[in-house]
């Protein structure tokens, strides 16, 4: 999903690397995140973000989305910009592959090389799907899964700050409380993919947003249920104020299918 903001998925991983990166410099190093997970528990987040990111295929953990300007690799579609284009997302992938050198990843002396995406436009990398470089990049992603998540738990983990002001304090208790189990670390990650931040002042009917912040804020319970149910009174909120001629109320029980999703075990 490269995020819109935020009822199509083909922009929803833009805007989470908007939130992510966003907190942390270009420059500055991505520690694994505090975190009471087991390796086995983040590799099943993992297994369930590539699923729904990539349809679980190793074919797209390298794609380049038509009418979209750069690539979008790995199992959270992390951007990568070719050289010369300034876009509106923040890049995620090549801070993705600083820490994926610090976890000790094989990453190929090429890419390390390359801070650029050095295809061009999508018919270049299209064309060149089964290129070396190409078969290298999903060989890495496929043996990372489990860094790929960290990397994305630990941004979250960074984002917190941005999530609490636009959410008020219950974020911080409702986040740590669903950070201690894979399925509660899944949910915020897969709804901020979903219907984004909530930060964003642009991103609001009547004055009342709908993204993670706003789930997590209207807790009243800390657990998977709890955050499935707010999400659904958040988003049901939303089509309330919508404008009428949106029609969003289409919408609401596919929106309501996916949140009680987050009640089921990984």
């Amino acid at each position: 999903m490269t995020l819109h903001f935020f009822s199509s998925g083909r922009t929803a991983i833009a805007a989470l690397a908007t939130v992510l990166t966003g907190c942390i410099t270009a420059a500055s190093p991505v520690s694994a995140p505090a975190t009471s997970l087991s390796p086995a528990q983040i590799q099943r987040i993992g297994q369930r973000i590539w699923q729904n990111e990539c349809a679980g295929t190793v074919a797209g953990l390298t794609s380049w989305n038509e009418g979209e300007e750069f690539a979008s690799l790995g199992i959270g579609h992390f951007i990568w910009y070719p050289k010369n284009y300034e876009g509106p997302f923040e890049e995620s992938f090549p801070p993705l592959v600083r820490y994926l050198q610090q976890r000790g990843a094989a990453v190929p002396g090429w890419l390390l090389q390359t801070p650029d995406c050095p295809w061009t436009s999508r018919r270049a990398f299209v064309a060149d799907a089964q290129s070396s470089r190409q078969k290298e990049l999903r060989a890495l992603l496929t043996a990372t899964v489990r860094e790929q998540t960290e990397f994305i738990m630990a941004r979250l983990n960074a984002a917190l700050p941005k999530l609490i002001a636009a959410g008020g304090r219950n974020v911080a208790q409702s986040h740590a409380a669903l950070a201690q189990s894979p399925e509660g670390m899944f949910a915020m990650i897969d709804y901020i993919n979903f219907k984004g931040d909530g930060v964003s002042p642009k991103e609001r009917y009547n004055g009342q947003g709908w993204g993670l912040a706003q789930v997590l804020g209207g807790m009243t319970s800390p657990t998977t249920a709890g955050f499935a149910e707010s999400a659904k009174r958040v988003l049901a909120n939303r089509v309330k104020n919508s404008p009428p001629e949106r029609k969003e109320s289409r919408w609401l029980a596919g929106w309501s299918s996916r949140c009680d999703g987050y009640k089921r075990r990984l």
